[in-house]
């Protein structure tokens, strides 16, 4: 796994993904539960083309702020780049931003898993 790995994930605020919907507020505006996921999604994404056959990585910590809204129709994008790697854990910056600049910013932890034997854990 290559430090520096980076990909960028991008949605559009809707009505499916703000915070009156997501039950995290009740204003019409991008949810933090919405931008963390996006965040996540850049970060598996960025490496799930260098994981081996079978495996898959799966979040684990997501230290975020989010410090400014976002309206419906606005397109909001998050990129993740691979800062660490530590056996099977890999550390990401991760930041968040519309058209108006930065929304959020963080560092997020996932690590890599076989898929079976993850999956496993559900019948235990």
């Amino acid at each position: 796994m290559k430090i520096g790995l980076t990909y960028t994930s991008t949605t559009v605020v809707s009505e499916m993904n703000v915070a009156a919907t997501m039950g995290s507020g009740d204003l019409n505006v991008f949810a933090t539960p919405a931008m963390v996921a996006l965040m996540e999604n850049a970060a598996m994404n960025a490496v799930a083309g260098e994981l081996p056959e079978g495996a898959t990585t799966v979040g684990a910590l997501m230290n975020t702020t989010h410090v400014k809204p976002s309206a419906v129709g606005e397109t909001v994008s998050a990129t993740a780049l691979l800062k660490e790697v530590e056996g099977r854990k890999l550390t990401f910056e991760v930041q968040a931003q519309d058209s108006k600049g930065l929304i959020g910013e963080g560092v997020h932890v996932r690590y890599i898993v076989d898929s079976k034997k993850f999956m496993g854990k559900l019948l235990s």
